[in-house]
């Protein structure tokens, strides 16, 4: 069975990675390396999630990837706000869907 979550993640990475190289282009470093570090810390927890030792454990470290969720959200509004990235939007799209599905899962887990 195909680990949709991980899979999301994973490819919302690979797209934060090739936009924060668009920022630095345009010499925006510390905004890329915020956006880099929380982007792609979703997926990096989710992975971690998928051998956790306990329930506990896999809650915890889905609510850390909700939380960098929370953070890649902020950045994402920043270069929203200030500068035209046409991709920005569907990135956001993306976050949110991945948001959902933590959500879900997270709250399907503690039951």
């Amino acid at each position: 069975m195909e680990n949709m979550i991980l899979i999301k993640s994973i490819k919302f990475s690979g797209k934060i990675i090739q936009f924060t190289r668009e920022l630095k282009k345009i010499q925006e470093y510390d905004l890329a390396r915020q956006l880099f570090k929380s982007g792609t810390s979703i997926g990096a927890n989710v992975n971690e999630a998928q051998s956790a030792e306990s329930k506990i454990d896999f809650i915890h470290k889905l609510k850390i990837a909700d939380k960098e969720s929370e953070e890649t959200k902020y950045w994402l509004t920043l270069v929203e706000e200030n500068f035209e990235f046409p991709q920005t939007e569907d990135l956001m799209e993306e976050l949110m869907s991945i948001k959902r599905i933590l959500g879900k899962i997270i709250a399907t887990s503690k039951k």
